[in-house]
């Protein structure tokens, strides 16, 4: 099939499922639903592949939580601000290296890390009382950014694809 068709299904496809998505995400009461387009990012740019998206999933999901907790160990902490920010980062950064090094089959680093800086962005300007759900909005949000943006419209490009191919006779 050719690049001008693989294109115009790309297009077709990013063009109908992130807007399903960005119009249900309020009405299931997530309000961080662009959260799911960063997200896809990340799976895209690991090629796609559908046999990654539970490791992918699972290194937001650790992302998100690394972003609670560490909020919640700077809160504890009565240093400096900035040497909070600092240590808590420094280990915890050095944490996820090591620990999704050991375990790489179970989670993908790149989106540990990527879901980590998700949390901190969206959850740091709200403050430990303001943050109470958002924890649950953004885990909701990665996964439909993995498996509904995803992987479901790579695979509905593939079947327009496969349709349009043998509609050619090809």
């Amino acid at each position: 099939m050719s690049k001008k068709w693989d294109n115009l299904t790309l297009a077709f496809c990013i063009a109908l499922l992130p807007p399903i998505w960005a119009v249900l995400a309020p009405h299931i009461h997530v309000s961080t639903g662009a959260v799911a387009l960063i997200c896809t990012g990340v799976y895209v740019a690991n090629g796609n592949r559908f046999s990654d998206g539970v490791k992918i999933s699972v290194g937001f999901l650790l992302g998100d939580f690394w972003a609670w907790a560490a909020l919640h160990i700077m809160d504890l902490l009565q240093w400096n601000p900035d040497l909070e920010l600092f240590v808590t980062l420094f280990v915890m950064g050095g944490l996820v290296v090591l620990i999704s090094g050991l375990v790489p089959s179970l989670v993908y680093c790149p989106a540990w890390l990527c879901g980590w800086a998700i949390g901190l962005t969206i959850m740091s300007p709200l403050g430990m009382e303001g943050m109470k759900g958002y924890p649950w909005q953004i885990a909701v949000a990665m996964l439909m950014g993995v498996w509904y943006v995803g992987a479901l419209l790579d695979k509905v490009q593939r079947m327009l694809l496969n349709w349009m191919e043998k509609k050619d006779g090809r």
